[in-house]
């Protein structure tokens, strides 16, 4: 919770971009919000890439949201990586339910803004939208630069002959086609396979395509 000013009510926000990651590091973040006499309303995890604006958990997270609560994550690429256009326009969901962000690294302005009056209230908002979009921008970069440095790497690995694709993770295969199968729905067999929603049904819809071909032959 460093540099985030104290909040009273706090939804918090943990994401990791693959199934081969977990969200162990981040759960720090709920136990320090309720040591500082933070209540959390709800916490909301997922996989899933930062440059995704349709994650389900961050839409349920802002259509929680109340005024005055805060949104808190580990670092501001936790919260998006998207172009800074669209970012910018996810901060503004979280702000138009009168809520605000409180993210390591990034100063909160607010309070002292609340408080200010005339020129000095208006240069606390811009240095704060100013902070906010530089912080932004920053994740999108970072994003940027390691899916230049992943296309390097595997153009790299083609001409040595060494690529041989990513391998898929059967096991979270199985297990999903295994809890469809026993009637689980697809936000249930998400939350137990420990992936998204989007893959759940795409790996379901695979899994059926190859029982319909099967049943051609």
């Amino acid at each position: 919770m460093t540099n985030a000013q104290p909040v009273k009510v706090a939804r918090i926000y943990m994401r990791v971009s693959t199934d081969a990651q977990d969200l162990a590091r981040q759960e720090a973040i709920a136990t320090s919000a309720r040591a500082a006499g933070i209540y959390v309303a709800g916490i909301y995890r997922e996989k899933a890439s930062g440059a995704r604006p349709d994650r389900p958990e961050l839409l349920r997270m802002i259509d929680d949201l109340q005024p005055g609560e805060a949104v808190v994550a580990e670092k501001i690429d936790r919260i998006s990586r998207l172009p800074l256009e669209d970012a910018e326009k996810l901060v503004a969901s979280i702000r138009a339910k009168g809520a605000r962000l409180s993210v390591p690294g990034i100063i909160d302005l607010s309070e002292l803004a609340a408080s200010a009056q005339g020129v000095a209230r208006i240069v606390l908002e811009s240095v704060q939208d100013m902070l906010l979009k530089l912080a932004l921008q920053m994740a999108r970069d970072d994003y940027e630069d390691r899916r230049e440095r992943q296309r390097q790497g595997v153009a790299l690995a083609k001409t040595s002959g060494k690529y041989t694709g990513r391998k898929e993770d059967t096991s979270m295969h199985g297990r999903i086609v295994a809890l469809r199968q026993s009637h689980c729905s697809i936000a249930k067999t998400a939350e137990l396979a420990g992936c998204s929603v989007s893959q759940v049904k795409r790996i379901w819809k695979i899994h059926q395509e190859k029982l319909s071909e099967g049943a051609l032959l």
